[in-house]
């Protein structure tokens, strides 16, 4: 953890209406440094994530990762108007897998000029995420569908693909196939929309195995 003492931390501060449409406030405060935390001073890492954080850092993280041979996941969310059509297939190149919403999947494809099916020649495993319709890979050459889980309530998506990325990672850490990663960050998914906030909910591991279990036949 890396302290700057004449920063704030970073802060976002997310409004929803009852269409899920989303107004972001942020402000990156000591995140603008994250370029200064390099990718060796983690010593036996062997999965990373490059998501949004300050501009520099999400480059020279991918880099590094890359340089080092540790697969990663490409997950641009909210900084992707950061980047250059050049720079955008520079980290995308590097990646074993990139995570995208439906929204940021049509960016990327104006901004590369390249369709989703080409993009995800590129790397081992691409997902766009479609909310209630599920998300969709394509890996070794194959376009799969995961379903969305059905929520116990519909009460707030902010965190929703924060939630589904934590299950994607578990996933991958431990060596699954994308497939049944994406499958336990389908259940991730429902379990955060049906809270309040990002970090207001505490499933139990069982709770979790069983909406695993039940939708997916797969054991956690």
């Amino acid at each position: 953890m890396r302290r700057v003492e004449d920063e704030f931390t970073a802060q976002a501060f997310i409004t929803t209406d009852l269409d899920d449409n989303q107004i972001t406030a942020f402000h990156p405060g000591a995140m603008s440094h994250a370029h200064l935390n390099r990718i060796a001073d983690a010593p036996g890492a062997h999965l990373g994530i490059v998501s949004p954080d300050g501009r520099q850092g999400m480059i020279d993280h991918a880099r590094d990762f890359a340089a080092a041979g540790i697969p990663y996941i490409f997950d641009p969310g909210q900084g992707l108007p950061m980047f250059s059509s050049p720079e955008l297939l520079e980290l995308i190149d590097g990646a074993s897998g990139v995570a995208l919403n439906d929204y940021e999947a049509r960016i990327v494809e104006q901004k590369t000029g390249l369709a989703l099916p080409a993009l995800a020649e590129k790397v081992d495993c691409l997902i766009v995420t479609r909310g209630a319709e599920g998300s969709t890979l394509w890996t070794e050459g194959r376009e799969l569908q995961v379903n969305a889980v059905k929520p116990d309530a519909l009460v707030d998506p902010t965190g929703c693909g924060d939630a589904y990325r934590a299950g994607l990672l578990y996933g991958r850490a431990r060596g699954w196939p994308w497939l049944r990663a994406a499958r336990l960050a389908s259940v991730m998914g429902a379990l955060k929309i049906a809270h309040r906030g990002g970090q207001n909910h505490s499933p139990s591991r069982a709770e979790i195995a069983e909406r695993l279990r039940q939708n997916f036949g797969e054991s956690l």
